[in-house]
């Protein structure tokens, strides 16, 4: 568990943030980049006496706590905590946070994997669950208020209310500080999945959110060469709690995995600053073409979130999703038919990726009423140079026509 950093870390600005919280030199040599701790358990002086708080790796390991530093300090949380994935993030979560009988709201497009863990797995744990659409505040009001005779055990009350934004892959933007006081209103906690737009363009936590979940497989990792995931907290009771389930279910970050993702955390604002640029202006492209049938990015002054983005992002992210108007043969020929764009699960590393939602990361979902368009597909933009981004997608467009 992370503690609170000093005055003089947490006053500076976000990059230097980045760069050292939690990664003071290692005193013995001088060593800048602290040096990887792989023990899986730390010899005492005496029983119970502990060098330093650490005692055996699932609980408290030298390197995850200074990844869990960084990642508070980023998000403006007083604690965080590393997992093994994001599913393992949320999952201890929900599971610190519920009891069998209560209920959950979530957003009606929420990512398929984040959905089938509720309805799946914690389903048949007794956790009913209420998908609504996150943009409309009195419906969200009135699944919280009814609980479980809405969608889980009779009677349950609703204990969290869960919302991506810019949400995964529809590209919803939600009213985080409006939503919080429906959810507060309620006696219900918030929480914000960030990684669509990771700590530099977003802190929840600031409008008023109770809970922040990351995979930081995603952006803050980086480099698509680490899974991970993570949770952070303002709150010491909600900490306390979460902290108690990270340690005795034990779905820790490994050494190594943390040490990868704090790599990437440190250049975290630099490549937002690239995606978010790049993003802006292939979608701006996208907005052109005629093959297009909708553009979902909220940096375009079309999209009906753009406005409270402005207000409640720094930019607008690396993610784009869009609809043909030649259906799904359109999207899976576009999908199959990039050199730039890899066609592959995941998304928020430094390369670019394309993915059909449908068949791929929402397939769980198909056939409910979550299920993503058959026509859509899925963008994440990389660092590479925009220009050769358009000219992939150009060359890919040019085959709906020809089928080739």
């Amino acid at each position: 568990m992370s503690q609170p950093e000093s005055s003089s870390a947490a006053n500076a600005g976000f990059n230097t943030r980045a760069v050292h919280a939690g990664q003071a030199f290692e005193p013995r040599t001088g060593a800048v980049v602290p040096p990887v701790h792989f023990s899986s358990t730390y010899a005492q002086d005496g029983i119970g006496g502990l060098r330093a708080g650490y005692e055996y790796g699932r609980g408290t390991n030298p390197t995850r706590d200074a990844l869990q530093e960084q990642l508070a300090a980023l998000e403006g949380g007083s604690h965080a905590f590393s997992f093994s994935s994001g599913l393992a993030a949320e999952d201890s979560m929900i599971r610190a946070l519920t009891r069998p009988g209560d209920h959950i709201v979530l957003g009606n497009d929420a990512y398929g994997g984040t959905y089938r863990l509720i309805s799946r797995v914690l389903g048949e744990w007794g956790i009913g669950n209420t998908p609504v659409d996150m943009s409309n505040l009195d419906a969200v009001a009135k699944a919280v208020a009814a609980g479980g005779s809405n969608g889980g055990a009779a009677g349950g009350k609703t204990q969290l209310v869960w919302v991506e934004t810019p949400s995964n892959p529809m590209m919803k933007i939600t009213d985080i500080a409006a939503l919080a006081k429906v959810a507060h209103d309620a006696g219900a906690l918030l929480v914000v999945d960030n990684t669509f737009a990771s700590p530099y363009l977003q802190n929840p936590l600031a409008l008023g959110a109770d809970v922040v979940v990351h995979s930081t497989t995603k952006y803050i990792g980086g480099h698509s060469d680490v899974v991970g995931g993570a949770i952070i907290v303002n709150d010491p009771e909600l900490a306390e709690k979460i902290g108690f389930v990270q340690f005795a279910v034990g779905a820790v970050s490994g050494p190594m995995d943390a040490f990868l993702t704090t790599r990437g955390l440190k250049t975290l604002g630099v490549r937002m600053d690239r995606h978010s640029d790049n993003a802006q202006a292939v979608a701006e492209w996208l907005l052109q073409r005629p093959e297009v049938e909708v553009v979902l990015y909220p940096g375009l002054p079309s999209h009906p979130g753009h406005e409270l983005a402005k207000k409640q992002m720094k930019k607008f992210g690396g993610m784009i999703s869009v609809q043909f108007k030649g259906g799904e043969a359109a999207a899976r020929k576009v999908a199959e038919s990039t050199s730039v764009f890899t066609l592959a699960e995941s998304l928020g590393g430094i390369e670019s990726l394309m993915n059909y939602p449908s068949e791929m990361t929402h397939a769980s979902v198909k056939g409910t009423e979550l299920a993503v368009p058959e026509n859509l597909i899925r963008l994440s933009c990389g660092i590479e140079d925009v220009e050769d981004l358009i000219a992939d997608l150009e060359q890919a467009f040019a085959r709906i026509e020809t089928g080739s």
